[in-house]
Order: C-alpha cells, then sequence, then structure tokens
C-alpha cells in the first residue's frame, strides 16, 4: 500500500467517523481494497510506481509478442527472428533476454491470457497514454518485421490497440507510419514523411508544426522512461524521435517552411 493511499485512507476514516479510530480503519480498509485491486491485476507485487509499470511493461511486450507470432498456429524463423533482433537493439543483458525468452514462450502457450495480460498493463500504466502507445508501437513493428501483419495478427493487435485507448484511425496512421520506414528514397518519401507524422500531406504548415511537436512530446525517450518505459527500450524511442526529426526537415524544405 502506497503512502498516497494510506493518507487518502486515513483522511476518509477520519471523515466519516469524526473519530481518532477512524484513521485506523481507514487505514484497513485501504489495504483491503489495494489488496483486491492487485490481486485483480495479476498479483499485489506490481506496484503502479515507474519501476513496476517498468517491469510489467517488458514482461507483458514478449509475452504479447509470442502470443502474436503463435496467432496462425505456428512460429515462423521470421518470428523468432523478429523477436531476436529487438532483443539485440535493446542491448538486454544476459538475465533479461533469459527474462524475455521465458516471456515468449509463456505467451506462446495456449493458457495464456492475453486479456490479463492487457488489463494487467494498462491498470499499472493509468494514465500515461503515450507509455502504452510505445507498446502497441513495439508490438507492430515485431509483427510487421515477423510475418507482415498476417490476418489473426491484426485481429490480435486491433483489439489490443482499442483495449489501451487507442482509435481504429490512430492504428491505422502508426501502421502507416511503420511500414513507411524500409522506403528511405523514391517517390514515396515525402508521402513516408508524412506519415511518420501521422498527418495528411494536404494539412497545412500550421497543422504539420503541431503534428511534428505532438509527436516529439509522445516519443521523448527521457519523459517516456520517467513514465515507466524500461531503460532497455529508450534508445528505440530515441531512434523514434530521429526519424521524426528528418521526417519532418524533409517536409519543411520541400515546402519551403521557415
Amino acid at each position: 500500500m502506497t503512502w498516497e493511499w494510506a493518507l487518502i485512507s486515513a483522511v476518509i476514516g477520519f471523515l466519516i467517523t469524526r473519530r481518532p479510530w477512524g484513521v485506523v480503519l481507514g487505514l484497513i480498509v485501504g489495504f483491503a481494497i489495494r489488496q483486491a485491486l492487485g490481486a485483480r491485476s495479476g498479483g499485489a507485487g506490481y506496484a503502479a510506481d515507474s519501476g513496476g509499470i517498468s517491469d510489467v511493461f517488458f514482461r507483458t511486450t514478449f509475452e504479447l509478442m509470442g502470443h502474436v507470432a503463435k496467432s496462425d498456429g505456428r512460429v515462423s524463423e521470421a518470428e523468432i527472428e523478429a523477436a531476436r533482433r529487438l532483443m539485440q537493439q535493446l542491448n538486454l543483458g544476459p538475465n533479461e533476454v533469459s527474462l524475455a525468452i521465458a516471456c515468449f514462450q509463456a505467451g506462446k502457450s495456449p493458457a495464456y491470457d492475453v486479456e490479463l495480460g492487457i488489463e494487467r498493463l494498462r491498470e499499472v500504466c493509468g494514465m500515461r497514454h503515450d507509455v502504452l502507445r510505445a507498446f502497441v508501437e513495439f508490438q507492430l513493428r515485431a509483427a510487421l518485421a515477423g510475418n507482415g501483419l498476417s490476418p489473426p495478427a491484426r485481429a490480435i493487435l486491433t483489439r489490443v490497440a482499442q483495449r489501451l485507448g487507442m482509435s481504429e484511425l490512430e492504428f491505422a496512421r502508426m501502421e502507416a507510419a511503420l511500414r513507411s520506414r524500409d522506403r528511405r528514397a523514391g517517390p514515396d518519401a515525402l508521402n513516408d514523411s508524412y506519415a511518420e507524422l501521422e498527418v495528411e500531406p494536404g494539412a497545412s504548415d500550421q497543422e504539420v508544426t503541431l503534428a511534428y511537436r505532438r509527436q516529439m512530446s509522445r516519443h521523448h525517450p527521457d519523459k517516456l522512461v520517467a513514465n515507466g518505459l524500461p531503460e532497455s527500450m529508450a534508445q528505440v524511442a530515441k531512434e523514434k524521435t530521429q526519424r521524426i526529426q528528418e521526417a519532418y526537415e524533409a517536409i519543411r524544405a520541400a515546402r519551403g517552411m521557415r
């Protein structure tokens, strides 16, 4: 039970009873409620602080990757390689790699409860929408690299995104941005830059600038880590902000924006 919960419970107990013993009663009731919430979210050991979020984020990332990889009946070599590449990009240590593999295997199991896993993540993250959005992006990246986002994988990730508060339009724009990353040049390069900013080519200069600022705010590594993103995943966020910057500069140059 965190001190915030203890303080709130104690105050409520005193206000209801107007007696000193009400403070004790409030603490007891608050503790019982907190324990119940902890059990519901998969264990009282998960605290809604940055450390707890980081742990749940890491575990759920690789559990869901395993679940999605197995969604069409078998895990392909491409999907296994996609998971390995992500582990390498994150510069995971031996212990973290072992944990990631164990979580991936757990997600492949028919007994894995994806709804419970996502609900647990949603609860510990609370209003940290940027962290939840980063989670969906990790999953999309892995799925696209593994099997190009097969129909079963798309169905799972669409449902997960909606459960975490993303609209279908946001999900579609995120997918378009991720697909555009492999196209660094050519006639579609400018369109890919718009996709990276998640804004339409017909948007005004002001709308483009606002989209750029919004994306930079969403993906700022320090902000995400402070809100619970595992430190090991900060490098991926840094790469994302670099792509956002490059996309904005390309659009500015094409439009002659100052």
